[in-house]
């Protein structure tokens, strides 16, 4: 039977023996896979077992849908080895269940994805776990704030940065952001092992360089000289947690340090712990080696590794300090409707108005609806009209500046803490966020992406600013929904479909001005389409044509519809707004009465509709 510790915050050898038991699951695991990152796990050991069972991490394992745990993310997913060990410690996962890591079927894998219940979000792909962070401290302000509770400790946000992944631009991106949104519950733990995947990193162990380039963007930054020395690991978790400076205020940790920690909440600025570590930390042939990334210790090794371990207490666990609050209705998905009528805006057949802008309506009528409905707009917000939200709803309307990778992995986060992201830029720009989207896919995501100004039909401000590529991209992604509205009330009908239907939703807007041609009470729903005939009976036998179209270019092909049949020539056009999933019923209907089917595009021929 296992014996359990409650750590105290200066018990080390407690926690010196479970960092044992921790790099023994890291080697056993790793090298019983025959795959793996155990050197990159080993050299964060004493920082991640400081934090969870140190008492700094607060979090109700057995309600891991509280707003008030603290959320822990590993942006240096390959980690994953460490981050498994870590529960295994924690008593939650077993000893047998650590060693399926990497096995096929395995919800354990290598790297973490949410198929396994203590993971928030999938990582893996470099430079997206802070900003994730992010939007997770974002949405636990807000959500607490929204519940108007009295606490003494604003739940924490805590993401471990491996040096290599700062090379990354999306990385500064979030540190910037972080900054000016004053994001004081969230926590980096940069741990600075020198070695990347082919050698040593950029800067090496140069954590004054670091160190200065966080502080320049307005964080706070506490520097661990021997990031495996328990006590300086210690408090440099005391200090992140509990002292207030002033701004841009660096605190150095060293063998001598003495300083009094304060124990006054820092309210104003995020903080970085930066940690010099030594990859392969414990066992002397992994040791600031390079060439051991990615690679187990062999079989015929293995032995060797685990007596420079010495004696490990394979019984030994820690525990994880409870949140001040327990109470399990406070959950991350739970929310009122105030209203729950969606007020549809009602418009006048023939009238003219762009569907960026119906979108920017829908947006304030949703708002009503559903109170964590929150926007990002990554600096266009008077162009996709989201500015429309934000004068209505300033609290939740976000800010992203010109960084849309950024932006997606933001969203991704505060989705993980329960809101609704809608999130809009110029849909050639989204392109550049495809990798975020890639990863949010793996995160069981809850992202309503739009962008505006789509295709050749923005015209004169040249091919840059044209999105030829977003359908191709959107529709790759394997559970993402695309839409592509044509006129006001299929926008305002679709971007309520976008609230209603969890997942990830890309909508396709465009500049232009389009003729309104719905009435206001179509129903449109994901998955449906619209077929437009010239005369009420259908007869198949006359028909010469199937135009089928969507967005900007179904207003075309109804043009060509109405001056054909004035040359008694009678085409169906079907207005496929929905991309994907396609109404492939009504397709192949129509494809089997008419012999002539004309596609007619807004973006490149290859993934388009």
């Amino acid at each position: 039977m296992a014996v359990c510790y409650n750590t105290v915050m200066n018990n080390y050898d407690i926690l010196s023996n479970i960092c044992k038991l921790i790099r023994y699951d890291i080697l056993t695991s790793t090298t019983a896979a025959g795959s793996g990152h155990p050197t990159t796990s080993l050299s964060a050991v004493e920082l991640m077992t400081t934090l969870f069972f140190g008492g700094y991490l607060k979090s109700n394992l057995k309600e891991l849908k509280s707003i008030f745990n603290d959320r822990v993310i590993f942006s240096k997913g390959h980690a994953a080895p460490l981050l498994y060990s870590l529960y295994h410690a924690a008593g939650v996962l077993s000893y047998e269940e650590l060693i399926t890591l990497r096995k096929f079927g395995s919800v354990i894998e290598g790297h973490p994805t949410p198929r396994w219940p203590y993971v928030d979000v999938a990582t893996g792909s470099l430079g997206q776990g802070i900003s994730v962070g992010v939007g997770m401290a974002m949405g636990i302000k807000l959500k607490i704030k929204n519940l108007k509770l009295k606490i003494s400790r604003e739940p924490k946000v805590w993401v471990l940065l491996g040096d290599s992944e700062t090379a990354e631009g999306q990385v500064w991106e979030a540190i910037q952001l972080a900054s000016h949104y004053k994001l004081n519950n969230l926590i980096g733990i940069l741990d600075v092992n020198r070695l990347g995947q082919r050698g040593e990193t950029m800067l090496g162990w140069d954590i004054e360089t670091y160190e200065k380039r966080i502080l320049s963007f307005g964080w706070k930054t506490i520097v661990v000289d021997d990031g495996h020395d328990l006590k300086q690991v210690s408090d440099a978790f005391k200090k992140a947690i509990g002292v207030s400076w002033n701004q841009s205020e660096s605190v150095k940790i060293s063998k001598t340090d003495s300083k009094p920690i304060s124990t006054d909440y820092n309210q104003f600025q995020p903080t970085m712990i930066i940690a010099k570590t030594i990859k392969g930390k414990g066992i002397s042939f992994l040791e600031d080696k390079d060439g051991w990334h990615g690679k187990p210790v062999p079989k015929e090794r293995l032995q060797e590794a685990l007596n420079e371990l010495g004696q490990v207490d394979l019984k030994i666990r820690g525990k994880i300090s409870l949140p001040e609050i327990k109470n399990s209705k406070f959950k991350i998905n739970n929310y009122d409707l105030k209203e729950k009528t969606f007020h549809v805006p009602r418009f006048t057949l023939h009238d003219l108005i762009s569907t960026r802008e119906a979108y920017g309506d829908a947006l304030v009528s949703l708002g009503k609806t559903n109170q964590h409905i929150v926007v990002l707009d990554a600096e266009t917000s008077n162009s996709t009209y989201a500015e429309k939200f934000k004068k209505v709803y300033p609290d939740r309307f976000f800010e992203m500046y010109i960084a849309e990778q950024n932006m997606i992995s933001i969203a991704l986060g505060i989705s993980k803490v329960g809101f609704v992201p809608f999130t809009s830029s110029f849909a050639a720009f989204i392109t550049r966020s495809f990798d975020q989207m890639r990863i949010a896919q793996y995160s069981n995501p809850n992202l309503k992406i739009t962008g505006s100004h789509a295709g050749v039909s923005i015209g004169e401000d040249g091919p840059s600013q044209m999105a030829l590529e977003d359908l191709a991209m959107a529709r790759s992604l394997l559970d993402c929904v695309v839409l592509y509205p044509s006129d006001g009330v299929s926008t305002i009908k679709l971007t309520d479909q976008m609230n209603k239907q969890k997942g990830m939703i890309f909508l396709r807007t465009t500049r232009e001005k389009t003729p309104i041609i719905y009435p206001n009470d179509e129903q449109f729903e994901i998955g449906g389409s619209k077929v437009h005939k010239v005369n009420k009976v259908f007869k198949v036998r006359k028909v010469k044509a199937l135009i089928i179209a969507a967005g900007i270019t179904l207003h075309e092909a109804l043009k060509a519809q109405k001056k054909l049949s004035e040359e008694s020539i009678n085409i169906v056009v079907m207005d496929c707004y929905s991309v994907k999933p396609i109404d492939a019923k009504t397709i192949n209907e129509l494809a089997q009465k008419i012999k002539n089917i004309v596609v007619v595009e807004d973006h490149y021929p290859h993934g388009g509709l």
